[in-house]
């Protein structure tokens, strides 16, 4: 076991599954004590579950993301139990793909809700947490899609958008404090995010099965594969680690060349 994540105390939000449960393995392999947090507490238990079996240290704290009491009651907790945060994972995300036109309003304020509140009121209440402890990371998972645009995804890409600009205000502001604040830019990758989605089983349905869909994502790249989520986890980890302490308000794309093209 490698160790630069050592005494580092870390908070992923969406920790359950996808990027955010391979990032929470990676960096707990690293040394970090890891606080899975995500609003499906069976499977952010079970995530956890299987970090401390590995011999790492993580605990589960149920977080919605929109809820600012309760991001109000995990820093409390963490502050509490640990003294301080060193790492922030704005990680939580939802995605659909409907139509401008054919959205509903309630629609686009769920996805704006999770996507851009959920990374705005993470920051903002472990700004302080950070500041008693003299410095922290915060790490934002935007998207390729936050870069350029996706027909049907307009919402998203707004969204995924706002992270990224509001990733660089936040860095301007807090660099005096030292805390460095960065997003990260995945492309296509295997995740449930997908399955979860409103109107995925009539996309499948319409590219003529799963697997169609996978190939087209695929094609898309110049890589022409998805990524896995353990390799957005790297990345993340060296945004996460001190190898990457002189880098603020930064977009890391990891993307197989998708925004290349």
């Amino acid at each position: 076991m490698s160790n630069r994540m050592k005494n580092k105390i870390v908070l992923i939000t969406g920790a359950a599954s996808g990027i955010g449960a391979a990032t929470a393995k990676r960096l707990a392999s690293e040394g970090a004590l890891i606080i899975v947090s995500d609003v499906n507490n069976e499977l952010g238990s079970q995530i956890t579950t299987e970090i401390t079996t590995q011999g790492s240290d993580a605990i589960f704290l149920a977080l919605d993301v929109t809820n600012e009491s309760m991001w109000q009651k995990i820093c409390c907790h963490i502050e509490n139990e640990f003294g301080k945060l060193d790492v922030l994972i704005n990680n939580a995300g939802l995605l659909f793909h409907i139509p401008i036109t054919e959205m509903l309003l309630t629609d686009w304020h769920r996805l704006m809700a999770v996507n851009l509140d959920g990374v705005f009121l993470g920051t903002k209440h472990v700004i302080p947490l950070m500041r008693k402890g003299k410095g922290g990371n915060i790490i934002n998972v935007s998207s390729a899609a936050g870069i350029v645009g996706s027909s049907t995804a307009a919402a998203y890409c707004a969204s995924k958008g706002g992270v990224r600009l509001f990733t660089k205000a936040a860095s301007l502001e807090y660099a005096q404090d030292n805390i460095r604040i960065n997003s990260i830019h995945p492309g296509p990758v295997v995740t449930p995010i997908f399955e979860k989605m409103d109107g995925w089983s009539t996309f499948v349905t319409q590219m003529g099965g799963e697997e169609n869909v996978w190939k087209a994502k695929a094609h898309s790249t110049p890589l022409k594969r998805v990524a896995m989520p353990e390799e957005i986890a790297n990345a993340i980890l060296f945004l996460a680690s001190n190898e990457s302490s002189y880098m603020t308000g930064c977009e890391l794309v990891i993307d197989g060349g998708f925004t290349a093209q």
